[in-house]
């Protein structure tokens, strides 16, 4: 028999810790845990409320560039609608003006576009930052001394991840993030 063979077998959990999900480490002594970081941010409030504010400065600047394409719509057409009435000479200048107008307003739309990428980006880097003192306790509280992401992992028992212990555990410690949280010591 190879060891390939015997890697399934290896990697399921014991059954006192499938039959209580998220009870990590659950008759594994393991120095090693994994987490899903994505989880974390996803399912944790104080996460949800990152995105749902991220999600709503979204939705505005989608509605904004919506107005701004139907009144520069509107605009071009009563533009074209006056050139029948208008020479060529006449007609240039504002036909320049209008396209110098779409260009600044699409390079201030694409502008607001970036920062509000890069808010996102911050948001999830400030989420990182308050939750590791949390994660940090949690590995003390468990005896592990190592967080792994289980996106790097190949193998490993499900009694490992403690994605929704930390999520338990940051939701009871950071809420949704709208009052500040007492500090929890540093590692």
């Amino acid at each position: 028999m190879s060891i390939l063979s015997t890697l399934p077998a290896l990697a399921q959990e014991p059954a006192a810790a499938a039959a209580a999900p998220g009870a990590a480490l659950a008759g594994v002594h393991s120095q090693i845990a994994v987490i899903e970081q994505d989880q974390l941010y996803m399912r944790t409030r104080y996460g949800q409320a990152m995105q749902a504010r991220s999600d709503a400065a979204r939705r505005a600047l989608q509605a904004e560039n919506q107005k701004l394409e139907a009144a520069l719509e509107a605009e071009e057409r009563d533009l074209t609608n006056r050139r029948a009435a208008m020479t060529p000479e006449e007609f240039r200048p504002l036909s320049e003006d209008f396209n110098e107008k779409v260009k600044g307003i699409r390079a201030a739309q694409d502008t607001k576009a970036r920062s509000l990428t890069t808010q996102m980006e911050e948001d999830r880097g400030r989420f990182r930052e308050v939750a590791g003192p949390v994660l940090a306790e949690l590995l003390r509280e468990l005896g592990a001394v190592v967080l792994i992401d289980k996106s790097t992992v190949v193998l490993s028992l499900d009694a490992i991840d403690i994605t929704d212990r930390a999520i338990a555990k940051i939701d009871a410690v950071l809420g949704d993030g709208a009052t500040p949280a007492a500090p929890t010591p540093k590692p």
